[in-house]
């Protein structure tokens, strides 16, 4: 259209929308697209439990990231690939109506997940994204639950057993996904995104 524009133009229109440098745009896209994507993202973690006995037992959990729910998939004293792509599988047929929902699973580089624990998100059309080695920063709402759940419930029981700690972990849960408030919910609950994810 044979119109010039100057720097100093662009700089005012920028700053007239809030708009920072390219460069400083750049600087947290992680974190933005966490928060830009948060509707359609399941993050997991492992975190371990040491009974009254001296056992470890191992926790695999997933967080709707979006309403902050909370799924514990199983607790074990010997996790291996098998077993983490069987809980991947008993989730994805709980999630089955609500699968569309979701386009990215965020989980760490642990061992224990193998090609065929890909797969199976793959085969239901969610993409996984790896976080960077060694920085829990990267995973931080399923960290944040690792802590809470340890600081609110597991740090405070004597843990007899992996039937015990199941029973500890499905009531700690049902009282975080239905009753506990939420500062990004303005302390309500986590809220299901439709009618269909209603709680029992």
């Amino acid at each position: 259209m044979g119109i010039t524009v100057s720097a100093a133009t662009v700089r005012a229109v920028l700053r007239q929308g809030n708009i920072p440098p390219a460069t400083q745009r750049a600087r947290d896209t992680w974190a933005s697209f966490l928060h830009t994507q948060a509707s359609g993202l399941l993050a997991c973690d492992f975190f371990h439990v040491d009974t009254a006995f001296c056992r470890s037992l191992c926790v695999l959990i997933v967080m709707e990231v979006s309403t902050r729910r909370v799924h514990i998939l199983g607790v074990t004293a010997h996790p291996n690939r098998d077993w983490v792509t069987q809980q991947m599988r008993n989730l994805m047929t709980d999630l089955e109506d609500q699968l569309h929902r979701f386009r990215f699973f965020l989980r760490d580089r642990d061992g224990k997940f193998s090609h065929a624990f890909d797969a199976v998100l793959a085969g239901a059309g969610v993409q996984v994204l790896l976080s960077p080695p060694r920085s829990p920063k990267a995973n931080a709402f399923a960290e944040r639950w690792v802590g809470t759940v340890r600081r609110e419930c597991t740090d405070r029981i004597l843990i007899m057993n992996e039937r015990h700690l199941r029973i500890v972990l499905d009531t700690y849960t049902d009282h975080y996904n239905r009753h506990r408030p939420h500062q990004p919910f303005i302390n309500d609950h986590p809220r299901p995104q439709s009618p269909d994810c209603q709680p029992p």
